[in-house]
């Protein structure tokens, strides 16, 4: 078998490494019955005028997830959220700067919880239903993180990170209409989410509200971890 020293390989591939690899984050929210997403004025002239989804380059020293805690940390000061990659856009012609790859994550935060840091651009919560255009494949990459969200939000209990810690059955049906873009029935809804026992009655009620006070929860974040872990076998 023949080999090859460093040097060589290097110098046979020395095109392939021509290329950048930054990541982007679809940071959505939940407010007044909407579901949202935080975006940011593009400061390229290519883009001008033009919203795009908050993102870096991932420097040498970092790996993807440090790279995208980084961009979400800076930019909404919170570190301890709920976040998951989905995919890689690698499109030739996607950046006008060269060749960028870039690895998709998206996350779930608390609005209430976010103390926004501007910069030169300004920064924005949209609700998503209403974006049409966007920089860069921006727009590509929110619809696929989106669809993704829509369909974990039925296998598991992650909207939850959207919510207050006190929250209505009421509000809690919202967040599930909006991200799923339908319209459910209030008695099956409550009924399921009763049978799967993740929420606890604090017997308390809402306050200085214009309706009639609903009764508080919360979720039963030990007793669904205990259940994943059964259900992994340990």
């Amino acid at each position: 078998m023949n080999t090859k020293n460093i040097n060589t390989h290097l110098t046979e591939i020395r095109d392939y490494f021509k290329a950048a690899i930054s990541i982007d984050c679809v940071i959505f929210g939940f407010d007044e019955d909407v579901l949202k997403v935080l975006l940011i004025e593009s400061d390229l002239n290519e883009f001008k005028g033009k919203w795009s989804l908050l993102g870096d380059i991932v420097r040498p020293d970092e790996d993807l997830e440090e790279a995208a805690y980084r961009v979400l940390q800076e930019r909404t000061g919170l570190e301890d959220v709920y976040m998951e990659q989905v995919q890689a856009f690698g499109a030739i012609d996607r950046h006008p700067a060269g060749r960028v790859i870039s690895i998709a994550f998206y996350s779930l935060v608390n609005i209430g919880h976010v103390e926004l840091k501007k910069h030169n651009n300004d920064l924005h919560w949209h609700a998503v239903k209403d974006i049409r255009h966007m920089a860069f494949d921006h727009k590509e990459i929110l619809a696929t993180c989106y669809q993704r969200l829509q369909h974990k939000v039925i296998e598991q209990p992650i909207g939850f990170n959207l919510l207050p810690k006190k929250f209505s059955l009421r509000e809690l049906q919202n967040l599930y209409e909006a991200i799923l873009d339908v319209k459910l029935d209030r008695r099956n809804f409550r009924k399921k989410f009763f049978a799967m026992d993740y929420l606890i009655d604090l017997n308390e009620e809402e306050q200085e509200v214009p309706h009639r006070p609903a009764r508080l929860y919360k979720f039963n974040q030990e007793k669904y971890s205990q259940r994943q872990k059964k259900s992994l076998g340990f």
